[in-house]
């Protein structure tokens, strides 16, 4: 499976920035070693049901120890028996781009 996830502190530094916030929910995800990818909007992460759910968790946990108040925003592909998804889907995308 592959769960794209946003977690939002509802406090941030002085200057109102989460990015310190979001830093070590990525690390968890980082030291996970599964499958992901970062961009400025979500974390991909692929792998099992329980796994990924794991790390979401462990994420979500450690930007609660800064922040009275966490959102969560997931969106899962659930398709068991696939694996390395997380850049073929990309890559079927642009093969097709590619040959028009």
């Amino acid at each position: 499976m592959i769960v794209a996830f946003s977690i939002s502190p509802t406090i941030g530094d002085e200057t109102g920035s989460v990015s310190a916030a979001v830093a070590a929910a990525v690390r968890v995800v980082k030291e996970s070693g599964l499958p992901y990818e970062l961009n400025s909007m979500f974390t991909n992460v692929e792998g099992e049901w329980d796994e990924v759910m794991a790390v979401v968790k462990r994420a979500v946990d450690v930007v609660a120890e800064v922040s009275p108040r966490v959102g969560l925003l997931l969106k899962a592909d659930i398709r068991p028996g696939w694996e390395g998804q997380l850049t073929a889907k990309v890559q079927r995308v642009e093969r097709l781009l590619a040959d028009r």
